[in-house]
């Protein structure tokens, strides 16, 4: 990995230029209103001026009515300034707040977690870190209701496409919902792709293992295989059967890794003892999201694609050089971490990314949403399992015993909030049909 030194205001500088964003747009929603409105109004005054008195007092307005109604257009453009700031707030810029309330399920309520992020289980003796809400400047995030999503999901298909962040986040929708109904599992690869099925909702659960996005080959020892120029089969020969699907890259880009093009090789990273030229990690991932979002933005089908940005890991050095911990028990504060300058790579890389992307699905009728989760999962550094896990998320022998495991999340735990954030963001593409999410 890169070095671990970054400012901590550099977030709070990269949030801030979002939100000026925002503003921005806002001001030129106004100015289009404003310009409309003018518009009319010319449009009008000059067409009366060329009619016959006769007409001009038949006409369908005048000047004076539209001084009269203008405190209503005013009101209602306000209004719908109001609207579009709620729609557009910025779900990743917030805080973490306390919380009384209990987590809507345990370990012994919910038997879908996995034994390496089943921290109450495996002895973790705190429990602070269950009472952390996260609260987003500007709007509310409701708690997770299973009720409405599954009535809201009724009939579709989910896909979690990535690596094993995407099965921690999966276990987590599927005990949010377990309260009202249990799925059940159809479909097992007997390494890492699942699918999951709720009967009484005819609603379908992909969980689909492409850490690379990218055709590899990853089960072959520590060293990894990936061609930069074709995409992983195991989620594009299926993709007609998404309605939704939510897909990210990883740290599995961190790895040892030999690179392909037209099946040749072209270079590799974290291989010095071989003869190859060097390619970075993040030239790797770009061109990932570059081919996926080419998939995705020129496809016919059509589905809700949600792009989850990278889960920052949280390691901090141990009493020794060749141990790494994570053993803090509450949240940081805004400018309180430093974090990994490699993980702020990849984010600040892949939001570059979504965004050129996004703009070019607009065009073609593709809804792409961004779910930023970097920065609230950073402030989270006490929700991994640390030595309450069972494997190293970095070995590839998964019967070794973890030291300490700094990056999945422990279940329950922070990323529960994941799924509330993306309740949230596919609101919009619901709300319409489904008046259970208003």
């Amino acid at each position: 990995m890169a070095d671990d030194e970054v400012v901590g205001g550099l977030w709070a500088m990269l949030a801030q230029e979002r939100r000026k964003s925002i503003s921005l747009m806002f001001l030129r929603f106004i100015a289009v209103v404003l310009l409309a409105v003018a518009a009319c109004y010319l449009f009008i005054s000059n067409f009366n001026s060329h009619l016959p008195a006769t007409e001009k007092n038949t006409s369908t307005i005048d000047k004076q009515e539209l001084v009269n109604i203008w405190p209503l257009l005013k009101e209602l453009g306000v209004k719908e300034q109001q609207d579009l700031k709620k729609e557009v707030c910025d779900l990743s810029v917030g805080k973490w707040i306390p919380k009384a309330e209990e987590p809507s399920y345990t370990d012994e309520t919910c038997h879908y977690i996995a034994s390496y992020t089943n921290c109450l289980k495996n002895g973790r003796p705190d429990r602070g870190f269950l009472h952390w809400k996260w609260q987003p400047s500007g709007c509310d995030l409701p708690a997770f209701d299973p009720l409405k999503f599954l009535n809201a999901m009724r009939d579709k298909s989910w896909a979690f496409i990535g690596d094993a962040i995407f099965h921690n986040h999966v276990y987590s929708l599927l005990c949010l919902t377990s309260s009202v109904t249990k799925a059940h599992e159809i479909y097992y690869d007997g390494y890492n792709t699942r699918t999951w099925y709720y009967p009484s909702y005819n609603l379908t659960i992909y969980s689909i293992w492409s850490p690379y996005l990218l055709a590899s080959e990853t089960e072959n020892g520590p060293t990894h295989e990936i061609h930069l120029d074709i995409l992983d089969s195991k989620w594009t020969e299926m993709y007609n059967k998404y309605d939704y699907m939510v897909i990210s890259g990883g740290q599995w880009f961190y790895k040892r890794t030999i690179m392909y093009e037209n099946n040749e090789v072209v270079g590799c990273h974290y291989c010095p003892d071989l003869e190859l030229k060097k390619i970075d990690y993040e030239v790797a991932y770009r061109r990932a999201l570059q081919l996926t979002f080419k998939f995705i933005t020129t496809s016919e089908h059509k589905p809700f694609v949600v792009f989850r940005t990278w889960a920052p890991s949280h390691w901090e050095d141990g009493e020794s050089p060749s141990e790494r911990i994570c053993n803090r028990t509450k949240p940081f504060i805004e400018g309180e971490i430093n974090g990994s300058s490699s993980d702020l790579k990849m984010w600040r890389l892949e939001t570059e990314e979504f965004e050129k992307a996004a703009a070019i699905g607009a065009t073609n009728d593709v809804r792409m949403e961004l779910l930023d989760v970097y920065q609230l999962s950073l402030l989270r550094p006490d929700g991994h399992p640390g030595p309450y896990g069972t494997y190293h998320p970095f070995d590839d022998d998964p019967s070794k015993k973890v030291e300490n495991d700094c990056i999945h999340w422990c279940l329950p735990g922070p990323i529960d909030t994941w799924n509330e954030l993306l309740m949230k963001v596919i609101n919009r593409d619901v709300r319409d049909s489904v008046s259970a999410f208003l």
